[in-house]
């Protein structure tokens, strides 16, 4: 009986295909619409947690604070410097990973070529708390750190520029007026959200960068990876402790230091994006109930078309229920049509913005199911009304229907 009903249903589209199409135009650009606004805001917010995972995991960025523009700053200002370092590397037990940094753009030359990049001047530890190993060689020792030697590790793109797929290992640079040996090859990380190429570096130990680069003993920033299953929270409240007490802040005053913990960044950022992929996917979502409408309206003028087949079907025995299902399978049926048709659309329209956009494609299975169901869902509450008005006509009065 069903598979009947079904398939008298299909008849019914092909009967009409223009007017069908046209109907179920309206739920397949609701549901294209919702299915590629939700698969293009979850792969947004995928590259953000991506982009942010590339700084570092469970990493906490200390540097100095900075005086507000209002000039209102209740504290005084105080660059970082090796007392910091020295008191967070003794005190701080929930630690990965401590590591100064120092950085500053400079022009960097190999032979007849150059390149203006980012070189930053740190030790051992600032490649396990950015989470950043070696494509090739090797990083610094120990030795090489205290001593300030004369070693440096470059990125992807400044061994593109200098020496294509070569290796580089061995080789001497000149970085700003001082030479250095190339003694490794970072792996990778590409640019970061904010549009900045992280490969375009150059590193060397802290030392050696600020006798030759820097010419002072400042700190920019301290990088702290907290220790596997250590909360960042945790980790943020003994840094503050710490350093209160190592740069003498008095109780009660303000910070001249900030700590931002990458981790609440990371989730910030992607709730932000997930709540406006939600209010995109509900104005989509708005085409679907003017889909509906359409259904509704279509099915009505079926009924009033067919009003002499329904009359001939009610006199020769069929039930109200008959013909109320076979309406509503028939709201279905266009309904669910337009729902695949525009799942597909929806699908495809996200993976050319996710190449595009250059974001993960990442559709969501739960959201197709649910795409389908809704379209199923509006094709019977909108197909309802006119199905009950057909399985309410008078057989007398359907048969004299002209």
């Amino acid at each position: 009986m069903l598979w009947e009903t079904f398939r008298l249903a299909l008849v019914s589209v092909r009967r009409n295909v223009l007017r069908s199409f046209l109907t179920l135009l309206g739920i397949v650009i609701g549901v294209a619409a919702v299915i590629a606004m939700i698969t293009i805001g979850s792969g947004t917010t995928e590259k953000v947690r991506n982009d942010i995972a590339k700084l570092g995991s469970n990493l906490l960025v200390v540097r100095a604070a900075r005086p507000d523009r209002s000039g209102s700053t209740s504290f005084t200002p105080k660059q970082l410097d090796d007392r910091d370092v020295t008191a967070l590397v003794h005190g701080l037990a929930n630690a990965k990973a401590i590591a100064p940094a120092a950085s500053k753009a400079v022009r960097v030359v190999y032979g007849s070529q150059n390149v203006s990049a980012e070189v930053t001047g740190t030790n051992t530890g600032y490649f396990i708390a950015r989470d950043w190993g070696v494509a090739l060689g090797r990083v610094f020792t120990e030795l090489e750190v205290r001593g300030g030697a004369n070693v440096c590790v470059v990125g992807q793109t400044v061994r593109s520029q200098f020496f294509g797929s070569g290796d580089p290992l061995g080789e001497s640079i000149r970085v700003n007026q001082s030479s250095c040996k190339v003694i490794g090859v970072l792996e990778a990380k590409g640019t970061s959200g904010f549009g900045q190429d992280q490969d375009n570096v150059v590193i060397m130990p802290l030392v050696g960068f600020q006798r030759r680069i820097a010419g002072d003993r400042d700190v920019d920033s301290i990088f702290v990876a907290a220790a596997d299953g250590v909360a960042t929270s945790t980790v943020q409240t003994d840094i503050e402790t710490i350093l209160r007490d190592t740069r003498r802040i008095a109780p009660g005053a303000d910070d001249n230091f900030d700590i931002r913990d990458m981790t609440q960044i990371a989730d910030a950022m992607a709730s932000a994006t997930t709540t406006m992929t939600g209010m995109l996917g509900a104005v989509a979502g708005v085409s679907l109930l003017v889909g509906g409408i359409g259904i509704m309206n279509i099915m009505l003028v079926s009924v009033t078309e067919r009003t002499r087949e329904i009359g001939i079907r009610l006199a020769i025995g069929a039930h109200e229920r008959h013909i109320l299902v076979q309406f509503l399978v028939e709201a279905t049926v266009l309904s669910l049509l337009g729902g695949l048709i525009g799942i597909a659309l929806g699908l495809s329209l996200a993976g050319a913005a996710a190449a595009a956009l250059s974001i993960p494609f990442a559709p969501s299975a739960s959201v197709i199911l649910l795409a389908v169901g809704f379209s199923a869902l509006i094709g019977m509450v909108f197909g309802f009304f006119p199905a009950l008005r057909g399985a309410r006509l008078d057989p007398i009065e359907a048969l004299r229907h002209e």
